[in-house]
């Protein structure tokens, strides 16, 4: 099963929820997707989880379109890995 950006994903050893918002890729072949939850009550956008591809499961559809590729990239970038990733 491959997993697109958007799409809404549960890891099936924790139960948390969210979309896949970001995909990394190290050079050990080791895959992880960010996944932000859903906003808080409080109205705050909480941060994302990086997460093994194996312990992910598709929940539901793409529910954002992407930009296209030719797009400008950039903006806000909250949910780039942490210093615990780095090397």
């Amino acid at each position: 099963m491959r997993i697109r950006l958007g799409q809404k994903v549960v890891d099936r050893v924790t139960g948390f929820k969210g979309t896949a918002v970001a995909r990394v890729e190290y050079l050990n072949g080791c895959v992880q997707f960010c996944v932000r939850p859903a906003m808080g009550a409080d109205g705050k956008m909480p941060s994302g989880e990086y997460i093994d591809v194996e312990q992910l499961d598709v929940t539901g559809a793409e529910n954002i379109r992407r930009k296209s590729q030719d797009a400008k990239s950039g903006g806000s970038m909250a949910d780039i890995p942490g210093a615990q990733y780095s090397g």
